[in-house]
């Protein structure tokens, strides 16, 4: 299956090679032919969208995972902060550690979220790029084409 850019090199390709109608600047060109190449980018458009829809669930699933293991951090630090501060002769230091901990588990998770983030709204705009230049390239075939089949106004001659 070709990708929307090869079809659209396709199409313009028999527009240059099309035969020229003598005395205008219209051009015959294969109609079905034209028809597929519009349904393969009809037909690879929507793979361009899933692969977004997919990076959007992927965001969801890696925002998930950060929150269950800064949970998991957060709760272990907080047992390890209980267990210390139980004990009378290490109270302070317990206090200091867990708090040190505490801020390394946010820490932790920040950096996760920051990863995280960088990398789909990386993902997402190189996303948003391809089908911006695939609408751009449909429009424009699709005006040129339009400017193929409107017919010329004749040269008046004359007398």
């Amino acid at each position: 299956m070709a990708k929307v850019e090869e079809i659209l090199d396709l199409m313009d390709e028999m527009i240059d090679k099309a035969s020229s109608v003598p005395f205008t600047n219209k051009k015959v060109i294969d109609i079905e032919k034209m028809r597929e190449y519009i349904d393969s980018i009809r037909y690879n458009l929507p793979t361009d969208i899933k692969k977004a829809k997919e990076l959007q669930n992927d965001q969801a699933i890696i925002m998930t995972e950060a929150n269950k293991k800064a949970e998991v951090i957060i709760k272990k630090a907080e047992e390890r902060a209980q267990v210390l501060v139980s004990q009378d002769e290490i109270t302070k230091a317990a206090q200091i550690q867990a708090a040190d901990i505490l801020n390394q588990a946010y820490a932790a998770d920040k950096e996760i979220r920051n990863a995280m983030a960088k990398k789909l709204e990386t993902a997402l705009t190189e996303a948003e790029e391809v089908l911006t230049r695939n609408l751009v390239d449909v429009k424009q075939t699709k005006e040129a084409i339009i400017a193929v089949a409107e017919p010329k106004q004749p040269i008046e001659q004359e007398n």
